[in-house]
This record gives C-alpha cells, structure tokens and sequence, in this order.
C-alpha cells in the first residue's frame, strides 16, 4: 500500500527558514527528490538510510522532466515509501507543485501540502523591501517572466509592486513593455539573486535603468518594481552584517562544529563545514573501564575537553558503578568543559583563568597535591604538560584514553572542494584541526587564506607546519575566535602572543 507524499516548501534558501513541519517531515522521509533551489543543507534532516535524489531544472538543463518527477513521486510511494518532494521557496507559488498534486490525485496517491517561505517573502525580509507598505503599497502582483508574450502587460504592468519570477533574461523586454503600456521609467526596481543566502546579491535602480545593469548577473533571480524599493536604503540588514559575503570555513568535529558556524553565520558569513577531526570512542575501553571501577578511590578528576566528560559518562553508564562512587574534586579546562560537567548536576571545584593547560596548572597551585590520586581521561594524542607537571607536585596521575580524534574519510576531496572558491578565512580550533588539513591537502593550498586560531598552542601547531597565522583569540574559546574573526575584517589586529 503506498505511503504519503509530501510536497514541502524549501524555503527561499536559507536552512533556517523551512518550517518546523517541513524539517520533521524530512526527519521522516524514505526518499527525497529535492530541486536546484532546495538548499542541500536540508538534507541532512533526512535520515542515513533515505534516498536523496536530484531532480532539479535550470535553464535548458532539466535533470528529468516534469512528467518523470511526477513517475517517480508516484512509483516510489507505491513501493510503500514514504516521500518527501522537496521545492525551492513554496509548492503551490511557481513551483509547479499543483501539477505534481494533480498527478498524485489521478494516480491515487496519497499527498500533503507543506507550504514554504516563497521566495518574494524572504527577497522582502532580507532586503529590507517591504512589499506592502501603507505610504507607498498596498496590493502586490505576482507574474513569472518565462514567457513575455503570455503576460498581459497593461493589465498587470500597473500593479503597485510587481514581482516577477523566473525572469531575469528576459527583463530587457518586459521592463520595455512595461514602459511602453504607461509605466514610468524612473519607477524602482532591482533584482535578486539567492536571497536570504550569504552569497545574495543584489543590484537595485529604475524600471528603464536596471536592464542594462543586469548584464552580469546569472539565474536565479527574481526581480522587484515598485515604490517600495525605495525602503531598501533604510531598512537593509542583512548585507549590512559585518561578515556578510565572507566565506569561513570551520574545520571543528561535525558534532562540534554548529556553535561556532552558528555564530558566524549569524554575522552574516557563508559557513563551510569542513569536518578535518572525527571524534571516537578509545581503541581501547579497558583502561578507562579499570579506572571508573576504582572511581572512589580518587581525590581529583580532571578534564581537559568537554568530549572527555562525554566519553567518561558514556563509559561510565555501560558499567556498573553510577555518579555516586564520585568522591573526588573536580577540575574543568574551560567554561564549554564546565558545562558539559555541569549539566550532569555536578560542581566544578577548580578551572583555570585562561583554558589552556598552562592556566588549569596554575589553578592547581594553592593545593597540596602529594600523595593525591588524580584521574585524567583525555585523547589519545595530547601534550604530557599536564599529568608531568602534576607528578612533579607528588600527585599519583591516572592517564587513559577517553576518546581519539582521526580524520575523517575522504578529508582530501572534501577540502579541495571547500577551497574552491577560496575562502576568506580558515578558522582552526585545535592543533589536530590543523595537522589534519595540511595532511590532506599541504600547507601550500593553504598559503595566502586568512587564519584564524582559537589559541597559542594551535597558533604553534599551525607556524610549524608553514601556516601563517592572521588573528588568535585573545580568550581562547568559541566566543575568542569569533571575536578574532570579526577583527580581521575591522581593525586588522595582529594576533597577541
């Protein structure tokens, strides 16, 4: 018996802007056609398993026909899928989406209708051009531009905003039938290409004007007339963030990595996750295993990362010992190692000033630590600064491996793809980040990017592989780093020692 189809607006092209029941929908999904202006990033919503399928049509380069989508919609679901028909902006606003219910209709399929952000909506919202507007605006036309001659011009062209889809080559002569049927020439108007993107562009002028200015400008683009288009010089934020149009690349563990590109891309910034660490369990289990059999038996436990505390919860909920037989003080590196310490209900007895190890020693001063046993579940890889520095002082230090980091399949191709085009900056938050990325494509692909290091230990790591540094986090954590990359583009200070 054949499952539902779902045809779900994408949204106008940022992620962020698909509905919560369109992003659920997708969580659920056996299979998903997606279009050219469905932001592939929505397919991470889909799970592992799911099919993902694309169909997409530009200008005169259709992946499939109208017909064969509507085929594969319809033999999917009888298979018993579950389908989810993903469509740049909304369904049902020139997105072919009624034909496609139609087909599901006659073949007896059944079908549900997820509307999207269309398109004009986030042209409107992230242009600061309202398309209503009780001083200039309050009716609005929708046209598409395919075929000139099908529209008419006197009927529509007079429409107090017109918004026209899927007409960018042919503006030239709709602008001129516009004119011709009694619109003025000096009316606003300007073009949008990927709206809501951190790659949108936009080129504004008059309705007799903005032809010729277009002449650079590619599909697709949707383009705005109207008095409203006067706002955009007082109401525009979006490209007026400070990082808007910069492209970042975050090269953190795909688990890790959404708290910094989340806020770059807040900023404005085009965000590319390039993954260059996995995170995994220890080779081994059985040593952490022995030492959280013996949890009682410590005075400290310290971790240096919060994967460590992940991983000591992990193991520690496959054994048979629970957080009760944690008797010990507890020290934490940083505030993101505090937290993940703190969401377990625990206190954090000791953390450094700055979160690196240098500091986490220096907090240890005050306290008397011979003859004291002291647990460290780690990486597999990292500095001995810490357990050396903490048996001189006569503690008895447990090093085991609570995780390793390794670098992810295919690191090769992913970042050849990632630096092409060439970014405006690399951000590196930890020595592993960076070892791993020169490993795979040489420091010389890297040679003249920006490079911005969340601290002095990765800032070595990157100078003695040939990297050169462009700005350190002054605090050396996620917010640190950001801050670093806001400076580049500001005052351009150098990176502190």
């Amino acid at each position: 018996m054949p499952l539902k189809v779902y045809l779900v607006g994408a949204g106008p092209g940022d992620p962020e802007l698909i509905t919560l029941k369109g992003r659920r929908i997708l969580q659920q999904a056996d299979v998903v056609l997606y279009d050219h202006l469905a932001n592939t990033a929505l397919l991470g919503h889909a799970p592992p398993h799911a099919e993902r399928l694309y169909v997409g049509k530009k200008k005169s380069v259709h992946q499939f026909s109208q017909e064969e989508i509507c085929s594969l919609l319809i033999e999917r679901a009888r298979r018993g899928l579950t389908v989810v028909r993903l469509k740049g902006g909304d369904p049902f606003i020139f997105g072919r989406g009624g034909e496609e219910a139609e087909a599901l209709a006659d073949a007896g399929i059944p079908f549900e209708i997820v509307p999207g952000v269309t398109t004009p909506l986030g042209i409107a919202a992230y242009t600061g051009v309202p398309l209503t507007h009780r001083e200039h605006t309050s009716a609005v036309t929708f046209v598409t531009g395919h075929a000139v001659e099908a529209i008419d011009w006197a009927k529509v062209g007079h429409a107090e905003t017109l918004v026209i889809f899927m007409g960018l080559t042919t503006f030239p002569e709709i602008a001129r039938q516009l004119i011709a049927h009694g619109r003025s020439p000096d009316t606003p108007a300007m073009a949008v290409r990927w709206a809501t993107r951190p790659d949108q562009q936009t080129i504004a002028g008059t309705l007799g004007g903005l032809p010729a200015m277009l002449a650079g400008m590619k599909p697709p683009a949707t383009i705005v007339v109207g008095e409203v288009v006067r706002l955009r010089g007082k109401l525009d934020w979006f490209e007026r963030l400070p990082l808007f149009g910069r492209r970042i690349v975050v090269t953190r563990a795909r688990e890790q990595a959404d708290a910094l590109a989340s806020r770059l891309g807040a900023l404005g910034a085009g965000v590319v996750e390039l993954p260059t660490i996995e995170i995994r369990p220890p080779g081994d289990c059985a040593p952490l295993d022995s030492a959280i059999a013996r949890l009682d038996t410590y005075d400290w436990i310290v971790f240096t990362s919060a994967n460590g505390v992940r991983f000591f919860l992990d193991r520690l909920d496959a054994g048979r010992n629970d957080l009760r037989h944690l008797r010990g003080k507890i020290c934490a590196i940083g505030p993101a190692t505090r937290a993940a310490i703190e969401a377990l209900h625990l206190k954090v007895d000791l953390m450094g000033k700055e979160y690196v190890a240098e500091s986490l020693l220096e907090a240890f001063a005050a306290h008397d630590l011979a003859g004291r046993r002291v647990l460290l579940p780690r990486a597999a890889v990292a500095r001995d600064l810490v357990p050396g520095e903490l048996a001189r002082r006569g503690a008895l230090v447990d090093v085991v491996e609570a995780y390793r980091t390794v670098p992810p399949e295919h690191l090769n191709q992913r970042a050849r793809e990632a630096l092409d085009p060439r970014p405006d900056c690399l951000t590196f938050t930890s020595s592993s980040t960076v070892r791993n990325l020169v490993d795979a494509v040489g420091a010389d692909a890297l040679r003249g990017i920006p490079v911005a290091s969340i601290g002095p230990i990765t800032t070595l790591t990157a100078r003695q592989l040939g990297i050169e540094v462009a700005t350190q986090a002054k605090v050396f954590n996620v917010e640190g780093l950001v801050a670093a990359v806001l400076g580049l583009y500001t005052e351009m200070t150098p990176p502190s020692e």
